[in-house]
């Protein structure tokens, strides 16, 4: 019976199961995908969302989520915007149920730690985030991850264990909120660090993008309640870095072709993956307006997304705002 869980096949949950399962640790994987838990388990492949890499034998998939009971840990990585629907159905909590989606629900605003509390109040919630891409995961290179625990250093004492690796270094917190709001907001962007690529602005604008966007950040984790150095760490500015940097991030490919003139329905248009951004950008818009947390480059991400303008006159209006000193606040 494993002990460990992964709920959706998608990339990023097939590279954890993978990474999981390398030393021999049985895992049992849930693919909502029809047919996709039996290639995985006659090919040993994921070919839709991770080809090219050779899962280890001992990954069970499954597609019905009533194979997932009884499972003490389970990871959840669901798309962010279907996760409560997913979870709901489970038919016992797990012990620990650890959220490794990065998004704001769309319709309620609540953070993947409120929406999964509501629908499993019996589980102890942990996050797992951090600067990884699942291509490098899965094949065993070294990352390092924040793993906030709600239930605070016992839970860790539980989960830690089971999750680290040679390769995979989760780093200790508390402080869920701050782990949540860093992968929501770098999302959104990510995206805006495509806008820049895909414009062709050069990499001086990129990094100004990069340390303006974490202050916004910053300024909408202080507002829930996160910790700053939670934010400055690996699930708040290590995420962010990496995800701004690279067509391997699917929120920064959206961005380069939101800049190089294509609608937001033409760039996600046949894509298997999500890209979060896109679902988390007009919440985000939303809650900082109600919060009053100036955070014009998720603005500007939001107008884009909604067609309001075109990229290079959205970046003509953040370049225009009027001169200020350098603050987080």
């Amino acid at each position: 019976m494993p002990a460990i869980g992964v709920l959706g096949a998608g990339a990023w949950g097939t590279a954890l199961a993978q990474m999981l399962a390398a030393d021999g640790t049985a895992v049992r994987l849930w693919a909502r995908e029809p047919g996709l838990a039996d290639e995985i388990n006659r090919q040993r492949g994921n070919t839709p969302f991770l080809p090219g890499v050779a899962l280890a034998p001992t990954i069970q998939a499954v597609d019905d989520l009533a194979a997932m009971a009884g499972l003490p840990v389970l990871l959840a990585v669901v798309p962010a915007q279907f996760l409560g629907a997913t979870l709901r159905q489970l038919e016992t909590p797990p012990q620990d149920l650890v959220l490794c989606a990065k998004g704001i629900e769309a319709d309620s605003g609540r953070l993947m730690g409120e929406v999964a509390a509501a629908a499993l109040p019996g589980a102890e919630i942990a996050v797992l985030s951090g600067p990884t891409f699942a291509r490098e995961v899965a094949l065993g290179l070294p990352t390092a991850i924040t793993l906030a625990c709600a239930g605070g250093e016992a839970q860790w004492a539980r989960l830690a264990p089971l999750l680290a690796r040679p390769a995979f270094r989760p780093y200790y917190s508390d402080d869920v909120i701050g782990a949540e709001v860093g992968g929501a907001v770098k999302n959104v962007l990510a995206i805006a660090c495509g806008v820049v690529e895909g414009l062709g602005l050069g990499e001086n604008a990129r990094a100004a993008l990069i340390a303006r966007g974490h202050a916004e950040m910053l300024r909408f984790g202080l507002a829930l309640g996160a910790r700053a150095e939670t934010l400055s760490g690996l699930c708040g500015l290590g995420d962010l870095v990496l995800t701004c940097a690279s067509t391997a991030s699917r929120n920064f490919s959206l961005g380069k072709a939101l800049g190089e003139g294509l609608s937001a329905a033409e760039a996600l248009s046949g894509k298997l993956s999500v890209a979060e951004g896109a679902a988390s950008a007009p919440v985000l818009a939303r809650l900082a307006g109600e919060l009053d947390i100036e955070m014009p480059i998720a603005m500007a991400v939001n107008q884009l997304l909604a067609g309001q303008a075109p990229a290079r006159d959205v970046v003509g209006r953040l370049l225009s705002r009027p001169l200020k000193a350098e603050a987080v606040g």
